[in-house]
C-alpha cells in the first residue's frame, strides 16, 4: 500500500484511533492496587446475612449485661469505635488504643527520642589518599620535580553531653605521611595525637531546668526537652482515656437504645393484638347484624390492625428498629453483624430517684475531668516554655579547656626504643615530651536580644492563652452539669408522669372496650384509646432509657462515667531499671534541695524541673 504525501488513509487513521482510545480505557484508567500484605477481618468476610422481618421469637437469644457490653468493648477495641464514627471516611483521626505508645515511640519528640540528645556520640573516619603533584619553583636542586605522596589519615572521637549543657570529648587521631620532599628525617613518619576537652555554658544553654525543658538545642523558640517529652506523653494518655470515655458512652448509648427497641415492639405487638381482638369482634357482631358491626366499624378496624403491623414492621427492622439497635450495640462491641443469635439485654434501667450532691459534683467536674486535666497539661508545658525562654534571653558564654598529647615516630607501633623516643608514634606520645592545653571562653550574643525576647513575649502570650481556655472550660463544664442535673430531674418526673398515664390508658381502653361491646359508644373511640396505650407505652419506656441515660450523662459531665461503670486504666509496668532509679532517687533526694543555676521556682504542678533526673 502506498501513501502519498505522506498521509494515512482515512480508514488506517480511525482505526488507529481506536486502538487508542481502548488502550487508554482499558490501562491508563484502570484502578491500581497496593499489594499489601494484610489478613482480611474474620469478623466482617464471614458474617452471615443480616436479620431483616424474622420473628424475634424464634431466635436464640443472648442475654448479655451491661457490665459483660463494657468489657467485651475493652477487650475487642483495639480501634476505639464510636456509633456513628468515621473510620472509613477519615481513619486519620480515629483513636486506637497503639497512640499513647506512638506519642511514646516518636522519634522525633517522645521521651526516648528526648533523652537520645544526652547519648554518648562516636565518630570514626579513616581515608588513604595519593597525591601526584608538579612543582612550580626554580630550586629543583632542593625539591623534587613533582611531590608524590602517599597520606592515611585516622580520626576518633566520643563525645557526651550532661544534663547541665557541658559537652566532654575524648579525640585520638593518627596521620601518616609518606612522600619524596628530601628535608625529611624519616621517608615515612605517624603523627598524631590524644586530646580532652570539656566545654561548660556559663549563661545561655547552662544549668538542668533549661535543658530538660528546651533540651540541648541553640535554636531560639524550640522546646523538646524530656519534660516536654513527659508532658506530651501525658496528653496523649487523657486523649487515650476521653477516647475510652466516649466508647464507654456509646456503648451504654446502644445498650439502653436495644432495650427499648425491645419495648417499643413489644408496645406495638400489644397494641396490634388489641386491635386483631377488636377486628374479630366487629366480625361477629357483623355475622349477626348486631349493632356495632357496621360495614364503616369493620374498615375501622381493619385499617387499625393494619397502621399497627406496619408500626410492627418498622419497629422490627426500620432504621432505628430491634435489629438495627442490636448491629449497632454489636459494632461497638466489636462483634460479627450477626450470628444467628438476638442479643438481649438482661439488665434493667434505674427507676429509683437518683439524688446527687451539687457542690461536690461540681467541684468533682471541675477538678476530675478528663479535659481539665488534659488543659492544666498544656498550661504546665506553657509555664516550662516561658522559664526556658527566658533562660534562652541571655549571651552565650562557654567555658573551654582542651588538652593534648601529641607524638611523632617513624612506625605505627613499634618495641620501645629507649635511645629514640620517635621509634613509634605510640611511644613519643605516652612518653609525654609534647603537651599542649588551652583554656578560656567565648562569648557570643545578638544585639538586642530581638528573637528572644519574641520567644519570651510568644511564651507569656501562649500561657495567657491556656489559662484563659482552662478558665472558659471550667464554665463550660459547669453549665453542662447543670444541664445534666437538670435533665435526671426532668427524665425522672416524666417516668412518675409516663407511668400514670399508661396506667389510665389500660383503664381507659377496658371501660371503652366494655361500652363498645354493649353498643354504647361509636368504635373510634375504642380505636383511639388503642393507639393512645401504645403510644403511652412507648413513651414510658422511652423515658426509662431517657432516666438512664441522663445518669450516664451526669457521670460523664461530673468526670465519674469511667468508675461509674467500673472501668479503670492503669499504665503498663516499666522496667526494673527504672524501679531502681526511681528508688535510689527517692532515698537520697532532700526536699527543698534545687539547681544552683536554675530561676526562681515556677507555679507548682505536676513536674518539679529541679526533681527529674535525666
Amino acid at each position: 500500500m502506498s501513501v502519498a504525501g505522506g498521509c494515512l488513509p482515512r480508514k488506517f487513521k480511525a482505526w488507529r484511533d481506536e486502538r487508542d482510545v481502548a488502550y487508554y480505557q482499558s490501562i491508563a484508567t484502570s484502578i491500581e492496587y497496593p499489594d499489601v500484605r494484610t489478613q482480611p477481618n474474620q469478623l466482617a468476610i464471614s458474617a452471615p446475612r443480616p436479620l431483616t422481618i424474622e420473628n424475634p421469637s424464634e431466635l436464640e437469644t443472648w442475654d448479655l449485661s451491661l457490665q459483660e457490653a463494657l468489657a467485651i468493648a475493652m477487650r475487642s477495641s483495639e480501634v476505639i469505635r464510636a456509633l456513628g464514627g468515621s473510620v472509613v471516611q477519615a481513619p486519620q483521626g480515629t483513636p486506637t488504643t497503639l497512640d499513647p505508645a506512638l506519642t511514646e515511640a516518636n522519634p522525633q519528640a517522645g521521651v526516648e527520642a528526648a533523652l537520645s540528645a544526652f547519648d554518648a556520640q562516636v565518630s570514626t573516619q579513616l581515608f588513604w589518599q595519593k597525591n601526584n603533584r608538579p612543582n612550580n619553583t626554580v630550586f629543583l636542586a632542593f625539591l623534587p620535580q613533582a611531590l608524590q605522596q602517599t597520606s592515611g589519615n585516622f580520626a576518633s572521637e566520643i563525645r557526651k553531653r550532661t544534663a547541665t549543657g557541658a559537652q566532654f570529648a575524648f579525640r585520638h587521631n593518627i596521620i601518616y605521611d609518606n612522600n619524596n620532599s628530601p628535608a625529611r628525617l624519616f621517608a615515612s613518619d605517624f603523627t598524631g595525637f590524644f586530646e580532652a576537652e570539656w566545654r561548660q555554658p556559663l549563661m545561655q544553654g547552662a544549668g538542668t531546668t533549661f535543658n530538660r525543658i528546651a533540651g540541648p538545642t541553640n535554636v531560639v523558640g524550640s522546646y523538646n526537652g524530656v519534660l516536654i517529652a513527659r508532658i506530651n506523653a501525658d496528653i496523649s494518655l487523657a486523649d487515650f482515656e476521653q477516647g475510652i470515655i466516649q466508647l464507654t458512652s456509646d456503648v451504654e448509648t446502644a445498650y439502653w437504645e436495644l432495650y427499648f427497641a425491645y419495648r417499643a415492639l413489644d408496645a406495638q405487638v400489644k397494641g396490634r393484638e388489641n386491635a386483631l381482638r377488636t377486628w374479630q369482634r366487629v366480625n361477629e357482631l357483623q355475622k349477626v347484624s348486631a349493632r356495632g358491626g357496621e360495614a364503616d366499624a369493620e374498615a375501622q378496624a381493619r385499617s387499625q390492625f393494619y397502621l399497627f403491623e406496619s408500626q410492627v414492621n418498622e419497629a422490627l427492622a426500620g432504621n432505628t428498629g430491634l435489629y438495627a439497635a442490636e448491629q449497632n450495640l454489636r459494632y461497638v462491641l466489636g462483634l460479627a453483624p450477626s450470628d444467628g443469635k438476638l442479643i438481649k439485654p438482661s439488665d434493667t434501667p434505674i427507676q429509683a430517684e437518683v439524688v446527687s450532691d451539687w457542690e461536690r459534683a461540681l467541684g468533682d467536674a471541675i477538678t476530675q475531668r478528663v479535659e481539665i486535666r488534659r488543659q492544666k497539661w498544656n498550661i504546665k508545658r506553657r509555664e516550662l516554655e516561658l522559664v526556658a525562654a527566658r533562660l534562652n534571653r541571655r549571651p552565650r558564654l562557654d567555658a573551654l579547656t582542651q588538652y593534648r598529647w601529641r607524638g611523632l615516630g617513624d612506625h605505627f607501633i613499634g618495641s620501645r626504643n629507649p635511645t629514640n623516643s620517635f621509634e613509634s608514634v605510640y611511644q613519643n606520645i605516652f612518653e609525654g615530651d609534647y603537651q599542649e592545653w588551652q583554656a578560656g571562653v567565648e562569648l557570643s550574643y545578638p544585639v538586642g536580644f530581638r528573637q528572644a525576647s519574641a520567644a519570651v513575649r510568644h511564651a507569656q502570650l501562649s500561657l495567657a492563652r491556656e489559662c484563659a481556655i482552662l478558665r472558659e472550660q471550667e464554665l463550660r463544664i459547669s453549665h453542662d452539669l447543670s444541664t445534666a442535673q437538670r435533665q435526671v430531674a426532668r427524665s425522672y418526673l416524666q417516668v412518675q408522669t409516663n407511668f400514670n398515664r399508661v396506667e389510665a390508658d389500660r383503664l381507659q381502653v377496658d371501660v371503652l372496650r366494655n361500652r363498645y361491646e354493649r353498643g354504647l359508644i361509636n368504635i373510634n373511640f375504642l380505636l383511639q384509646a388503642q393507639q393512645q396505650l401504645a403510644a403511652s407505652e412507648n413513651s414510658y419506656y422511652r423515658s426509662l432509657v431517657d432516666y438512664s441515660l441522663a445518669i450516664r450523662d451526669f457521670h460523664r459531665q461530673k468526670g465519674s462515667l469511667l468508675a461509674f461503670n467500673q472501668v479503670f486504666l492503669s499504665e503498663a509496668g516499666w522496667a526494673e531499671d527504672a524501679y531502681r532509679d526511681a528508688y535510689q532517687r527517692g532515698r537520697f533526694f532532700t526536699p527543698g534541695a534545687s539547681d544552683t543555676t536554675s530561676p526562681a521556682p515556677i507555679s507548682q504542678g505536676p513536674f518539679d524541673p529541679t526533681s527529674v533526673g535525666l
